[in-house]
């Protein structure tokens, strides 16, 4: 394991590509393998397999992707340690499948960084759609509207440069929990609806996926609240959406 630790050290932060994007498809039942990967090639992905979580690190080493698709039952490391592994060195979009059925489970992977989940059998065009908005939400550049960067109490959001700070000290986002932040600070005062949030950062189709939001808004607190039970910038106006505030100190 500290051997596989130790190869990660060379990656770099994920920058998505603009050529043919490639995708990183992590299962040990090959048959499941060939069918993720016909697909997503038939979809104009370019695709690698790796059969475990080993391999998949090694495999991210040799060559980054721009998205990972992991199975969560692997035996070794499981799709939960592997995403783990993940998140330590990379920020890449991570799509789990799942053939577990109890929410707990669905919601510790987006806490431990997945971005997004499907429960098996799945419908391969879903999955394909999916990949394909992870993809458009973490290549989406600087936003139009609004302030380039905003400062708001010991936070700094570089909006030019998508980097975020407190107390002068970098904090590293996930695609998607960046753009949750973007969304909010970019309406800094005002309330945003659960539904509009969902919309903006995930889709429409996610329109009515309030765990996704809530278990976000849980993990940004917990990246830049210094009290995530009393948070200061991210503000709940229960039973409708969230604010950003900007307190002077």
């Amino acid at each position: 394991m500290n051997g596989i630790l130790d190869m990660t050290r060379n990656f770099r932060t994920f920058e998505p590509s603009n050529l043919q994007p490639s995708i990183l498809a992590v299962d040990d039942d090959p048959r499941l393998l060939r069918l993720v990967r016909v697909n997503l090639e038939r979809a104009v992905f370019a695709v690698n397999t790796a059969s475990n979580g080993a391999a998949a690190l090694e495999q991210m080493a040799a060559e980054p992707p721009d998205a990972v698709v992991l199975d969560v039952t692997m035996p070794g490391i499981d799709g939960f340690a592997l995403t783990q592994q993940i998140r330590e060195i990379s920020n890449v979009p991570i799509i789990m499948l799942t053939a577990l059925s109890e929410q707990s489970q669905k919601v510790r992977g987006l806490e431990i960084g997945a971005d997004d989940y499907l429960t098996k059998p799945f419908d391969p065009d879903e999955l394909v759609a999916r990949i394909r908005a992870l993809l458009r939400r973490s290549q989406q550049g600087t936003p139009d509207e609004g302030k380039t960067i905003i400062e708001a109490g010991d936070l700094k959001i570089d909006f030019l440069r998508r980097k975020v700070e407190r107390d002068g000290e970098q904090i590293k986002l996930t695609p998607t929990e960046y753009k949750l932040l973007q969304a909010l600070a970019q309406q800094a005062g005002k309330v945003l609806p659960h539904g509009d949030l969902l919309s903006k950062v995930w889709g429409p189709e996610y329109r009515d996926d309030t765990d996704y939001l809530w278990v976000y808004i849980r993990y940004l607190r917990q990246k830049l609240e210094k009290d995530p039970s009393n948070p200061k910038y991210i503000v709940s106006v229960p039973g409708f959406g969230y604010r950003f505030e900007m307190p002077k100190e």
